[in-house]
Parts: structure tokens; C-alpha cells; sequence
């Protein structure tokens, strides 16, 4: 079986898992990750670029090492090949996961719980909840859930037709580390730099897909459109500009504005104010059923595509007609 089969058969596999199950609750892959390079933070901790810069290589590039052995070690065995495929696509997305939290926040809301839907948006973003009344948490999980349809689902899938099961892994860990030491705290401002502009890079194609899809799928697509050309480049993340503001578009919302992490205040750009209306509650299961269907799509493009490279590059492999004796 080829490559590209092997993808398309193990990805379809693992999202279907991914929205069956959600993420594993115990021994989560991902978790361990974390674990280890939170380790590996305690031994190479400087503050200083070059030992940040280190620690990416070391975490992401040991993850990545592990993923192509895996690969390789079922190479010509389709079935295992397609399992473990599967296997890594289910433990790096987590749109089901992420739904999950958003509808939780969301039901808080509507039952006139802020205390409890303070309580639980960390477990969905980093803003500080304490001081956010009802309509700025739905705006706080709304953010998050088209930042992290990219983050947490498209972007995986793109990388995973681009690379495989390494391909899977690498924008994984690439995007944990960047949550972990990404940010810019004090003990994080040069040790994280190196982790933070390469999720940039890696998560470029999968904002922009998924800024696409969004469009498609939203039901507005002029409307999107507008809001992404207009304020995408306003937002300060290259990345989270395009998915926030094709998805206020999308949802005819205003996105953006004053938030806190950490107790650092942030003043954003407002993303489509001159359209939009300010986020209500119900506007977060809008918003997650927006995320499912653009995960649905980035799945048939991603698969579609990497069928299309595979059989491209089947045919340019096939020697010519009559010219086989020669």
C-alpha cells in the first residue's frame, strides 16, 4: 500500500477516534512530552537564547527521532503502518476535547455560573478569569476555540500529509513546547524564543487553511473574507490573526480587544468591530460546531492531497510506454 493511502486511511481513522473519544484521560502522550521536556527545562535552563534554542532541539527533535523509528520499524507492513498512523493522529488532535470545554464554559454561562465558568476556562486558555464577566469569558473561549482548531487540528493534519507519523509529532511537540515556553514571562522571554518563532513557522499553512475553511464553512464567506483581510494582520501572532478573524467574520462577532495573561494586561486589536456584535453565549456551540466542520474539511484536503502527490509521483516513477527495453 502506498504512502499516501496509508495517511489518508490512518488520519480518517484517528479523527474518527479523536471524535468518539476525545483525548485519552490517563497516559496521554502528549502529557508524557510535556513531562519530559519540562525535565529537560530543570537541567538546561538559562536565560539565554542559545540554551533555549538547545532545548527545542533536544525535545522536539528527540520526539521526531522516536516517531520515525516507529515508522520505519513498520515499513512494509500496510496494516500496522495504517494502525499506527491512527494511533498518532488520535493522540495529537484534540478537537473533541477541546468542544467539550468550550460547551462546559458555555453551559456555566447559561446557568448564570461565573464562578464555575471562571473556574474552568484555564483548562481552555491562559487568561487570567478572575476579573471577566460573563460576555468576555464567551469572547476568552470563542478566541480559543479557532485559535486551537488550527493549533490543536488542522495544523496536525497538514504536517501529517506533508511528513507522516513524524510529520504528526513534530507539529505536536513543536506546539507544546511553544505553550510551555512560548510565552513571554520573565523566565520565558529569551529561553522560549526559539520555540516560539519555530511554532510560528510550523504553524503557518495550518492558520491559513484553516482561515480558509472557516470561510467555507461558516455560511458568511464574503463576510469572512472581509474580516480576514481587513484585521487579520492586526492580531500580534502571525498565525492566530487569519483563524480569529476569518472566524468573527464567520460568526458575524467581534473578536479581539483588552485581555489579561498572568496579570499582564494586553490591549488588542478589535478583529471584524465594524460588522460584528459583541459575543453572547450561545455564540460558543456556533463557534465549536464551525471548529468540527472545518476539522471535517482539513481532513479531505489533507488526505485529498496527499492522494493527489502520491499518485503524481507514482506516474512520474513508471517508465514510458514502448520505451521499457530500451
Amino acid at each position: 500500500m502506498r504512502a499516501d493511502r496509508i495517511f489518508a486511511y490512518g488520519a480518517t481513522a484517528g479523527l474518527i477516534g479523536d471524535q468518539l473519544l476525545g483525548d485519552p484521560r490517563r497516559r496521554h502522550p502528549v502529557a508524557a512530552f510535556g513531562r519530559a521536556a519540562a525535565a529537560v527545562e530543570r537541567r538546561l535552563w538559562r536565560d539565554h537564547r542559545g540554551w533555549g534554542a538547545l532545548h527545542t532541539l533536544v525535545c522536539a527533535g528527540g520526539a521526531v527521532a522516536g516517531a520515525a523509528l516507529a515508522a520505519r520499524a513498520v515499513r512494509g507492513r500496510p496494516a500496522a503502518s495504517v494502525a499506527l498512523t491512527a494511533a498518532a493522529t488520535w493522540s495529537v488532535v484534540g478537537g473533541t476535547s477541546l468542544g467539550r470545554e468550550a460547551r462546559a464554559i458555555g453551559g456555566a454561562l447559561a446557568a448564570g455560573d461565573i464562578a464555575l465558568a471562571r473556574e474552568r476556562l484555564p483548562h481552555l486558555c491562559g487568561r487570567d478569569p478572575h476579573s471577566l464577566d460573563g460576555p468576555q469569558i464567551a469572547r476568552a473561549v470563542v478566541e480559543s476555540v479557532a485559535e486551537n482548531t488550527s493549533d490543536a487540528v488542522v495544523g496536525a493534519l497538514v504536517w501529517g500529509a506533508l511528513g507522516g507519523v513524524p510529520g504528526l509529532v513534530a507539529f505536536r511537540a513543536v506546539n507544546t513546547l511553544d505553550a510551555m515556553v512560548g510565552h513571554r514571562s520573565p523566565r520565558h522571554l529569551r529561553y522560549g524564543w526559539a520555540s516560539a518563532r519555530l511554532d510560528d513557522v510550523v504553524g503557518w499553512p495550518g492558520a491559513r487553511l484553516t482561515a480558509a475553511l472557516a470561510v467555507a464553512a461558516g455560511g458568511h464567506p464574503r463576510r469572512a473574507v472581509r474580516a480576514w483581510r481587513a484585521d487579520a494582520g492586526k492580531h500580534p501572532s502571525p498565525n492566530a490573526g487569519p483563524v480569529e478573524a476569518s472566524f468573527a467574520g464567520a460568526l458575524g462577532v467581534r473578536l479581539g480587544g483588552t485581555l489579561a495573561y498572568g496579570g499582564r494586561v494586553e490591549h488588542r486589536p478589535v478583529l471584524n468591530g465594524a460588522a460584528g456584535r459583541a459575543v453572547r453565549t450561545e455564540d460558543i456551540e456556533r463557534a465549536v460546531r464551525l471548529s468540527r466542520r472545518v476539522g471535517v474539511l482539513a481532513l479531505g484536503v489533507c488526505a485529498a492531497g496527499r492522494l493527489i502527490a502520491g499518485r503524481r509521483s507514482s506516474t512520474g516513477r513508471r517508465p514510458a510506454a514502448g520505451r521499457s527495453g530500451e
